[in-house]
């Protein structure tokens, strides 16, 4: 029980911080990166050592393919994730929604793509981009903790892990928002109609590169196991 909590308030702050970074402030491209990236560095300082700080399905769905989780506990964790993910979002959006002059919770940091999104790239582009980003994400993410780094590298996890998603947004924002992460998205979509019917990318994208990063750990291309 003490790891669902925690992956729920993880998945939670992660979306107040980075969404409402987007929604409430006035931050910039670079700003918002830096909300997201210092949330994860946050987190995996505060709930690590509980849970592991995954607050993100596709990382769990990487971490049972990759051997470090059974199916059940990552259900149990992806459950929390999306229950965080929304708990999150519907806090941002009673502090957006307050706005005096109409108006606040607009997008509320929504992930899409195409014609009036962002940068308006394509569907193949949106696609494209979580799959390898989700991807590159899971790496560094099962790469940083596995086991057989020493104390210094492994107390360093949290840092590295942080600044691998500010890259990500950095790069990404234009083109989808950027989500690697099918509760990030989902959170926010619940409270923004139209983010709805794209919300199947944000799905189906992140799990097919968690799913590859999980199988290169799997099949010990990565794994030291020295």
């Amino acid at each position: 029980m003490k790891k669902l909590i925690a992956e729920m308030i993880g998945t939670g702050t992660l979306v107040f911080f980075g969404c409402g970074a987007a929604v409430l402030g006035d931050f910039g491209q670079v700003g918002i990166a830096t909300a997201f990236g210092l949330a994860i560095v946050a987190m995996a300082y505060g709930i690590g050592p509980i849970s592991g700080c995954h607050i993100n399905p596709a990382v769990s769905l990487g971490a049972f393919i990759a051997g470090r989780m059974n199916a059940v506990d990552m259900v149990k964790y992806w459950v929390a994730q999306f229950v965080g993910a929304a708990i999150g979002a519907a806090i941002l959006y009673s502090i957006a929604s307050g706005k005096l002059d109409g108006s606040g919770a607009g997008g509320m940091g929504t992930n899409g793509w195409g014609v009036g999104y962002l940068g308006e790239f394509s569907m193949h582009s949106a696609l494209l981009f979580e799959v390898v980003a989700t991807f590159l994400f899971v790496v560094v993410i099962l790469g940083a903790t596995q086991a057989s780094l020493n104390a210094a590298n492994a107390a360093l996890a949290g840092v590295a892990i942080g600044l691998t998603l500010w890259v990500i947004h950095l790069v990404g924002i234009q083109v989808t928002g950027v989500s690697v992460n099918p509760a990030r998205s989902f959170g926010p979509a619940l409270f923004h109609a139209a983010a709805m019917g794209q919300l199947w990318l944000f799905f189906v994208a992140p799990a097919i590169g968690a799913a590859l990063a999980g199988l290169v750990f799997r099949f010990g291309f990565l794994e030291n196991r020295d």
